[in-house]
Order: structure tokens, then C-alpha cells, then sequence
């Protein structure tokens, strides 16, 4: 087993790394939870990732739909009311057992419900495992775009179960490799050839680093979005492109992809630079080409409402000074950029 902390002063918390850590539980949960409200999906427990899993407290679970769509309001709501017919008070505890769908969601009712209650994720994806548990970035999707609604909430504890990933389809290990991709060009990325738990080791430590050094994404945490300004215009256009069959991994890769091209437009980095991006998107078997019939504008106007943006299309792109934030990019450049990936205006 692994122990990282994430360090935030009073608000600091491990992060466990390892096969069986998610019965670790018990010991991790806030001394003043009477009662655990366990938030997952079919899915997992048909895996059996719920079995013996034992918080040591009076618990309910509570299951959500599988898929983005789940990611919604009326799924928070839901879940609330659940937790009030249950009587979960402010001082107990959610337990999120799942990806990064489940950690999103109860993450985030955790974090409105009475104002605030403490939660652990217990990470059973890859991609929640490397990204999507840590750092307390919680929030839904709205019609308009992916995470449109959320809040900063940290955890009170993360396992990493990586025996949980024996469970894992091909598909959603790419989801994780598509961050992992992305940590290749935030500091010393793990080789795939590691075994997973020091791979997922080493995300967490990169991830961990910048949490604790920019809480809530004013500066330099803005850097775990490289890639995901078209990844998730890419996601959101997808809600109504039934056709494409997209995990957000792959998003992130071809967005790596598309930020790379862009950077080299505008005289940030050079076609070695981009070479180099598209060995380790192919090291990690992932695609680096947009799906067929997208739309250039219409992922401009996605990305217009990107999180980031201040009335601006602002990228998080490589640069002499490694990975950073550039806003103003003028949208022709945007566009110029995506009608070379092969998307028309």
C-alpha cells in the first residue's frame, strides 16, 4: 500500500494506493459520522466492489444511472431527498464508490446537502483513481456544457482500490490514460511499463502538488485542464451526436493533440514539441484525431463557455515556459487549427 497526503493544512488528507485498500474504510471516516449514506452504480456492485465493504456504521446505499447523463441535477436531487428520508445528518458521512461519474456526483450533493457534509471517495476507475477522486473538484453538467455547475468540496479521505481496475473494460482503461497522458507533460509522468500502482502513484503525486498549491484553480491548478478546453467541447457536442462513441480520455488525448497543433501555430513550440505529443498519445493507444463530423464552430462555442474563459477563448497550452494558462487567443486561430485536425467552419 501507498500513502500520499494532500496537503492543505487543516483540510489535509490521504490519499491510500493499493490491491483491497477500500477496506480501509472504517478508519477513515470523520469521528462524528453516526451514519454513511454510500453513493454508487449497478455496475460496481455487480462487480462485487461492494461486498465486505463495512463502514462500521449504520449505512444505506444509494445508486445512480450509469452514463453522463447521470451527471445532472436531478440526480443531486434525488440523492438528497434519499438522504433525507435516510435521516443523514450534517455530521455523517457519503461514501462515493465508483469512477469519476460517482465521485462527480456525490462529491458534489455532498457538498450541498445541509451546506456541506464530509465524504470519502473510494476511486474504482482508473480515471477516478489518477484524477477525478483528488483535489475536490465536484460538479454536474448542464445542456450547455460539462461541469457547468459544481463546487470545491475537498474529501475526507481517497482510496485507491487498484484491484478494482481487474474489472475495468479495454474502454475505460483509455479513459485513464488519457490523464495519464496529460500528467507526460506536468512533471515526471509514470511509464507505462510500472506497475499500476506506481503508476497511479505518480498522478497522484503531480495532481497532489498542484492542489496544494492552488486550491481552487485561481493560478497554477488550471494546468490539470490541459487538454480538456476541446475535450470537453468535444463531450458536450457529443450529448447530441449519438454516433460518437467517446470516452473522456480519449477526449482529453485528441485535445492534447489539438492544443499542441495550436501552440505551434501561434510560435509556442515547435513541430519536435509536437511530435513528442503524438508518441506519448500513441503510447497510450489512444486517438489523436477528431471524431468524424465535427464541427469547428460548434466547438468554438463550446469551448467559449469553458470554465476558464473570462469573456475570452483562454487554452492551457505547452510554451517555452512548460505548460500555462494563455487567454485572448483570437478565434481564428481556433478555428484554423481545427480545420487542420479536419473540422470544418
Amino acid at each position: 500500500m501507498r500513502a500520499l497526503s494532500v496537503d492543505l493544512g487543516e483540510r489535509s488528507y490521504p490519499v491510500l494506493i493499493g490491491d483491497g485498500v477500500r477496506h480501509e474504510l472504517a478508519r477513515l471516516l470523520p469521528p462524528t459520522a453516526q451514519a454513511a449514506a454510500i453513493v454508487t452504480q449497478d455496475a460496481v456492485q455487480a462487480a462485487g466492489w461492494l461486498d465486505g465493504l463495512d463502514p462500521d456504521l449504520p449505512f444505506e446505499v444509494f445508486t445512480i444511472p450509469d452514463g453522463e447523463g447521470a451527471k445532472s441535477l436531478a440526480t443531486v436531487e434525488s440523492l438528497s431527498c434519499g438522504f433525507a428520508q435516510f435521516g443523514l445528518s450534517r455530521a455523517d458521512v457519503v461514501v462515493a464508490v465508483g469512477g469519476g461519474i460517482v465521485t462527480d456526483v456525490a462529491g458534489f450533493t455532498a457538498a450541498v446537502y445541509h451546506r456541506g457534509t464530509a465524504y470519502v471517495n473510494i476511486a474504482t476507475s482508473l480515471l477516478a483513481q489518477v484524477d477525478a477522486a483528488i483535489g475536490g473538484k465536484t460538479g454536474v453538467n448542464l445542456p450547455e456544457g460539462k461541469n457547468l455547475v459544481g463546487a470545491f468540496w475537498q474529501p475526507s479521505a481517497v482510496l485507491c482500490d487498484t484491484e478494482t481496475l481487474s474489472s475495468l473494460p479495454p474502454r475505460e482503461w483509455a479513459c485513464g490514460r488519457g490523464e495519464m497522458a496529460k500528467y507526460a507533460f506536468l512533471g515526471e509522468a509514470p511509464h507505462p511499463d510500472q506497475g499500476v500502482d506506481e503508476q497511479v502513484a505518480r498522478c497522484v503525486a503531480i495532481k497532489a502538488a498542484v492542489v496544494a498549491d492552488d486550491e481552487r484553480e485561481g493560478g497554477r491548478r488550471m494546468v490539470l485542464n490541459y487538454g480538456h478546453t476541446l475535450a470537453h467541447a468535444l463531450e458536450g457536442a457529443a450529448q447530441t451526436r449519438h454516433d460518437w462513441d467517446l470516452r473522456h480520455g480519449e477526449a482529453v488525448a485528441i485535445g492534447l493533440m489539438f492544443a499542441a497543433l495550436l501552440a505551434q501555430r501561434l510560435g509556442r513550440i515547435d513541430e519536435s514539441r509536437v511530435t513528442e505529443h503524438r508518441r506519448v498519445i500513441g503510447g497510450y493507444d489512444l486517438p489523436s484525431e477528431l471524431p468524424p463530423g465535427a464541427e469547428a464552430g460548434e466547438l468554438v462555442a463550446f469551448m467559449g463557455r469553458d470554465k476558464k474563459a473570462h469573456q475570452d477563448l483562454t487554452f492551457v497550452l505547452d510554451g517555452p515556459r512548460g505548460v500555462e494558462t494563455v487567454r485572448g487567443v483570437a478565434p481564428s486561430d481556433v478555428l484554423a487549427t481545427l480545420a487542420d485536425m479536419g473540422a470544418p467552419s
